[in-house]
C-alpha cells in the first residue's frame, strides 16, 4: 500500500505494508542509512528519529502510525534545528565519537533535549539520554558535549 510521508522536509511516497517499521522504510526504501538498527525492540536508541520533534524509536514505529507527522533523521536534523549544529560541533570538540554506531541516535536525543530544555541539569540529561546506549561507554563525554552545546560549564576540557 502506498504511504506518503514527510521526511527531512521532502514529501516521499513508499509502497510498503502498513506494519513495516519506519526504520526499514528510511533505510531500505528511501536510502537514508544514518538511522541505525540496534536491537529492534526500542531498547538501545540507535534508531532514534524525530516525529514532529519528539524522539521516537523508528524500529518499532510502523509506517501506518507516521501519518502526517514530520519525520526528521540525522541526515536532515541540521536543516530542522540550529541546536543540532551546536550538538554536532560539541561532539567533535570533545571527541565523543568512538565507534560511532550509536551516535545518530545520541545526537537526535540530545537535540530534542536542548530544543525543549536549553539549560538542562545533569538529571535532565540522564533522563533524556537514558534510553540511548553506547557500547563504547562515552557517557561522560556525551554529557559534557550536551553541556558545551548548551553553554553550560563542563568538567571535560578536551578541546575547549
Amino acid at each position: 500500500m502506498p504511504y506518503t510521508i514527510k521526511v527531512n522536509g521532502a514529501t516521499r511516497t513508499v509502497d510498503v505494508e502498513a506494519d513495516t517499521p519506519l526504520l526499514w522504510v528510511l533505510r531500505d526504501e528511501l536510502n537514508l542509512k544514518g538511522t541505525k538498527f540496534g536491537c529492534g525492540m526500542a531498547l538501545c536508541g540507535a534508531c532514534t528519529v524525530h516525529l514532529d520533534g519528539v524522539p521516537t524509536r523508528a524500529c518499532i514505529t510502523p509506517i501506518a502510525a507516521v501519518s502526517d507527522r514530520a519525520v526528521t533523521t540525522i541526515e536532515g536534523v541540521d536543516q530542522a534545528s540550529e541546536v543540532a549544529s551546536r550538538i554536532k560541533a560539541a561532539w567533535l570538540t570533545l571527541d565523543v565519537i568512538q565507534c560511532g554506531y550509536c551516535q545518530a541516535g545520541q545526537v537526535m536525543a540530545a537535540t530534542a533535549l536542548l530544543t525543549r530544555n536549553p539549560r538542562p541539569t545533569d538529571a535532565d540529561i540522564d533522563e533524556a539520554m537514558g534510553g540511548n546506549l553506547c557500547r563504547c561507554a562515552t557517557y561522560s563525554r556525551i554529557r559534557a558535549a550536551i553541556k558545551l552545546a548548551a553553554g553550560l560549564p563542563t568538567t571535560d576540557t578536551r578541546g575547549v
